[in-house]
């Protein structure tokens, strides 16, 4: 699977700790291709997150050289990442009975503005409710967060 080679050492423990959670983890499927739109998102009914490195990629004009400077591919690195941690969050939610598990008001007031668009695209696209959007969108930033509520919630 590309999409690890751009995660950090806590998202390549957020990986593990969802695949010991029972979930499969996988790359580039059809969903991706139909909507290309999507970086990433959480099968309910399989167990299953998809991240989808080759949208993320084109959507952050990913180029294949030779990194020269950190900031190489920055933006890709940041995109899958985020998109685990933000489908991760939905394997919390539905391993806590499919409840948000955060006071969905106090993290609206935390949502940023540039977020609030892709909440709009998310809720209208797919089945996730407002709540759990929300609660997904705040996460995606907070990998220590996620893992801990892995643990806490799913194992």
């Amino acid at each position: 699977m590309e999409f690890i080679i751009f995660l950090s050492k806590l998202d390549k423990e957020i990986l593990e700790l969802l695949i010991k959670a029972n979930y499969e983890v996988e790359e580039n499927k059809i969903e991706c291709f139909i909507n290309k739109e999507i970086k990433g998102l959480h099968n309910f009914v399989e167990n299953k997150i998809i991240i989808c490195t080759e949208n993320a990629k084109r959507k952050t004009n990913y180029r294949n050289e030779k990194p020269r400077l950190n900031k190489d591919n920055f933006k890709t690195k940041l995109a899958i990442r985020k998109a685990l941690r933000h489908e991760a969050t939905h394997a919390i939610q539905k391993c806590n009975n499919n409840k948000t598990v955060g006071d969905i008001k106090n993290l609206e007031a935390k949502l940023h503005q540039s977020k609030r668009r892709s909440l709009e695209f998310s809720t209208s696209n797919f089945s996730g409710t407002y709540a759990k959007e929300v609660e997904a969108y705040i996460l995606e930033d907070k990998p220590k967060k996620v893992k801990n509520m892995i643990k806490k919630y799913c194992l």
